[in-house]
């Protein structure tokens, strides 16, 4: 992973390339205070501060050049993104100070996913920065966002259920945590969804739950689950082949809860975290779950499965249940899941918009708030009672893909709901997990949306809060 603690350091007078923040209403006013050889050359390039463009300007001397940089009218944090892809290798230090999280693409502009791929050694353009107090988290923050597109980007061949266990392990062997893993018939007795979603992968990807702990127990307890189906064939109710052929990422929301819990651990928030996550392949096979089965649950609760291909929620259900459940008398006071989850959630949102749906007023408006004020932005569906009665079934208890096809992503969530306590504040995030197209210090593929929004309503919760 790219050494972003190299890319932020702070300034104490080193030297260093200007890179001038211009808007575009303010490009006269900036220009009447440059010499003319810097009014000629952002003539010559037809330099207009657009957001994202992007001009070299000369100096006294020939090592005394500078940048200038269009910016946004609202700040974010991919502003300096365009520069810190285009830029020479060298040192840089801005003009005015901007909000600390513009850092952040910075450092993400420059990261790359190359571990299939021979190329070239990349410069490294270092930002000089007059606040190193927010240093510690934009690294960490940069980290976990480059965590989730690296696991996302790696093929199922090599993300399979074991080398997801095996990256959850590595993560906690960094900080001090404690894992426990179930599978094989302790995992059918005690886990029935989980292991049918995975059985027809056995044994060489095998299903299981991990699960990791870490923190003061005195502190609050919250739980994070990650749907982590590292590979989604649809089962016997095949995917086309266009649907298949993206599903590598269908461990995305794993990789956002395993990037959220490596967060909280770096930055030593005053948790005591328990992260889950069941690890499958939705594979083909003559025991694979079959159209019409129905399957027990950890819950108690009986479902009839109408698509093998709605296999998410199932063992979602599963872990919902075990989080719910805490460490003896101490259960969660929060409960937050991420799933790559369902193609409706796509249609009504696109890719950018992960839905979230939460049982608790208070939490969805703290998540709503925290993914503005970072650029990380959610949007809000109901968990509209009115459609409980379309997961009923005639035989089980529950139904696990309704006919119709309406309202699939709110119908999910419902599924969700049953398996958490309705007394635990709990929300779900449908994330896409992913980028079609690039855009500076976003390329394209794998990519944390959502994840920033939760650590941000996470710290203004927790932040600085005293134990018991």
């Amino acid at each position: 992973m790219t050494d972003f603690s190299t890319l932020l350091v702070p300034d104490r007078g080193q030297p260093g390339h200007v890179v001038h923040l211009v808007r575009a209403d303010g490009l006269d006013g900036w220009l009447t205070t440059q010499p003319e050889r810097v009014r000629a050359a952002a003539a010559a390039a037809r330099f207009k501060a657009k957001p994202g463009e992007f001009a070299l300007l000369p100096g006294n001397k020939a090592d005394e050049w500078s940048a200038a940089l269009g910016l946004p009218e609202t700040p974010g944090p991919w502003d300096l993104a365009p520069a810190a892809a285009r830029l020479p290798e060298g040192h840089y230090r801005l003009s005015d100070p901007v909000p600390g999280a513009a850092a952040l693409g910075w450092l993400l502009a420059q990261h790359r996913f190359d571990r299939y791929k021979q190329s070239e050694p990349q410069p490294h353009r270092v930002l000089l920065t007059g606040d190193p107090a927010r240093i510690e988290e934009t690294i960490a923050l940069a980290r976990a966002v480059a965590m989730v597109r690296d696991m996302v980007d790696t093929p199922a061949n090599d993300m399979g259920p074991a080398e997801l266990q095996g990256a959850v392990e590595d993560v906690a062997n960094a900080h001090g945590a404690s894992t426990r893993t179930t599978r094989g018939a302790t995992l059918e007795a005690d886990y029935p969804m989980i292991a049918a979603v995975g059985r027809a992968a056995v044994p060489a990807r095998a299903p299981r739950l991990i699960e990791l702990d870490w923190g003061d127990p005195a502190h609050p307890r919250i739980a994070i689950v990650g749907k982590g189906v590292c590979f989604d064939s649809g089962g016997l109710d095949i995917k086309p082949a266009s649907g298949m052929r993206m599903m590598k990422k269908d461990m995305g929301g794993a990789a956002h809860a395993l990037a959220l819990a490596d967060l909280i651990m770096a930055m030593r928030l005053p948790v005591r975290l328990h992260l889950l996550i069941p690890a499958v392949e939705n594979a083909i096979a003559g025991d694979a779950m079959r159209p019409g089965d129905i399957l027990a649950s950890r819950k108690g609760l009986s479902v009839e499965i109408a698509n093998t291909d709605a296999e998410g929620r199932l063992i979602l259900g599963d872990a919902l249940t075990r989080a719910a459940e805490g460490d003896g008398d101490a259960r969660p006071e929060l409960i937050v899941d991420f799933a790559t989850l369902t193609g409706a959630a796509r249609v009504a949102l696109g890719p950018d918009l992960p839905a979230l749906l939460a049982n608790d007023e208070a939490l969805a408006a703290d998540l709503l708030a925290a993914g503005e004020a970072v650029g990380d932005p959610l949007w809000r569906l109901p968990l509209w009672a009115g459609y409980r009665d379309m997961l009923k079934s005639d035989v089980a208890d529950l139904n696990n893909a309704p006919e119709g096809g309406f309202a699939g992503t709110i119908t999910a969530a419902l599924f969700l709901e049953k398996f958490v306590p309705a007394d635990r504040p709990w929300a779900h995030l449908d994330t896409f997990a992913w980028r079609p197209s690039a855009k500076p210090g976003q390329p394209k593929g794998g990519e944390a949306l959502g994840m920033r929004a939760a650590w941000a309503m996470l710290v203004g919760r927790y932040a600085g809060r005293p134990a018991g």
